[in-house]
């Protein structure tokens, strides 16, 4: 390890806030498309894409050059909502062009959390009722509205008490009859994630928009980690034809760069102009260079056709996995690129993490199922590159003792 390595380590420990006690410490050199290099020259696959960030690949050229081209024009003038910016405004209008149904306007913020935030606001302010409801393994965020969405105990207690949610089981239509007048929205991500990558039944978001139809609830649908492209749609929620009442976006819509989002309808969204005004404001949100990247990502993401890519390339993964796990998995579901791996158990599913690391692959098991991998490669990952992954994953398979 070179002294530069070291002593940046070392930085790193005594200086970066830790969030586990076990970060996997790669020295970052430069990431390009589907790989990540290491100051030692080491290769990586990278199968999360910066947990779904880097959907277009990592520094695609198109992105890169959008952000040359803005940075030397201006970077933050006003704050947001006080003046025309043409990156802002055209990523807008792109957003608005691919939305489902009459979702047309963008509040747009630094992050997924960020945006849940604005949403729980909105339904708040909307209907003046006290109560959301979200589903058990659900994950939102980590500010302390999107955390109350979180049903992990261990995940919650030390924050308590938190914003007032019912959860309900995901996928069980069964349950929706606990969705009433006194709930001000219903939040949900079409297909969970951090859940073990949870593929609902058919019948189960339909009943969810009629459910909230009936009681006045707003339906937000969080596609932070769904949207653009992941699951072989623009949105996940258009597998079952549902449109949210607001859609929120983030991870790969800036193209690699910090960006959120929360859309509605002109006439919901005009809620937060009014009664009093400015009553959700934001200094950064929509930053110009975030805009300039977010669009040309979009630009690229639909002259390649990555969403049709993704949902051709996520049958192929499913089969391969299947076939080369064998006794090790108990599943492979997916929809689209997003893909889980459940293992028999945490023991065996930690072991072929450290295992497909060693091997050179970046991936992990979900936040709240220590049984199920989450794979969430770039959407532009080669036909070659990916021969070359399912080549690297036989032999860690191959590896495993139980």
């Amino acid at each position: 390890m070179s002294a530069d390595r070291k002593s940046l380590v070392e930085l790193f420990r005594r200086h970066v806030c830790q969030t586990s006690p076990a970060p996997l410490e790669i020295v970052i050199d430069r990431a390009e498309g589907s790989k990540i290099w290491d100051v030692d020259g080491r290769e990586y696959f990278d199968l999360l894409s910066g947990i779904g960030v880097a959907g277009v690949g990592h520094c695609n050229p198109d992105v890169v050059q959008a952000i040359a081209d803005q940075a030397p024009r201006y970077l933050h003038s006003l704050v947001y909502g006080e003046a025309v910016e043409q990156p802002q405004v055209e990523l807008a209008a792109k957003v608005a062009e691919l939305a489902p149904g009459d979702l047309s306007t963008v509040f747009f913020a630094n992050s997924g959390t960020e945006a849940i935030e604005g949403a729980l606001k909105l339904a708040r302010k909307r209907t003046r009722r006290p109560r959301f409801i979200a589903f058990e393994g659900g994950y939102h965020g980590d500010t302390t509205g999107s955390l109350a969405l979180c049903d992990n105990a261990a995940f919650r207690e030390p924050f308590e008490p938190l914003l007032e949610v019912e959860f309900l089981p995901f996928g069980e239509v069964s349950a929706l009859d606990r969705i009433d007048t006194s709930v001000a929205g219903v939040v949900v991500e079409p297909v969970q994630g951090e859940g073990g990558v949870r593929v609902p039944p058919d019948d189960f978001h339909p009943a969810l928009r009629r459910a909230c139809d009936d009681t006045g609830a707003l339906l937000i649908h969080d596609e932070v980690m769904t949207g653009l492209g992941r699951t072989g749609r623009w949105f996940a929620s258009q597998h079952w034809g549902v449109v949210p009442d607001i859609l929120v976006l983030a991870k790969a819509l800036g193209g690699g760069l910090p960006l959120g989002a929360f859309v509605g309808t002109p006439e919901l969204m005009r809620e937060l102009s009014d009664d009093p005004p400015l009553c959700h404001v934001t200094t950064f949100g929509g930053h110009p260079l975030s805009c300039a990247a977010g669009l040309a990502a979009l630009r690229f993401a639909e002259r390649e056709r990555l969403p049709e890519r993704a949902e051709q390339q996520g049958k192929v993964w499913v089969e391969q996995l299947t076939a080369m796990g064998g006794e090790h998995l108990v599943e492979v579901r997916g929809c689209g690129m997003l893909i889980g791996m459940e293992f028999s158990s945490p023991e065996l599913t930690a072991d072929f993490c450290r295992r497909a690391f060693e091997a050179g692959l970046i991936l992990n098991w979900t936040l709240h199922r220590d049984t199920v991998v989450r794979l969430v490669p770039p959407l532009v990952m080669t036909d070659a590159e990916t021969d070359e992954v399912f080549g690297i994953l036989e032999g860690v398979f191959r590896g495993l003792s139980g």
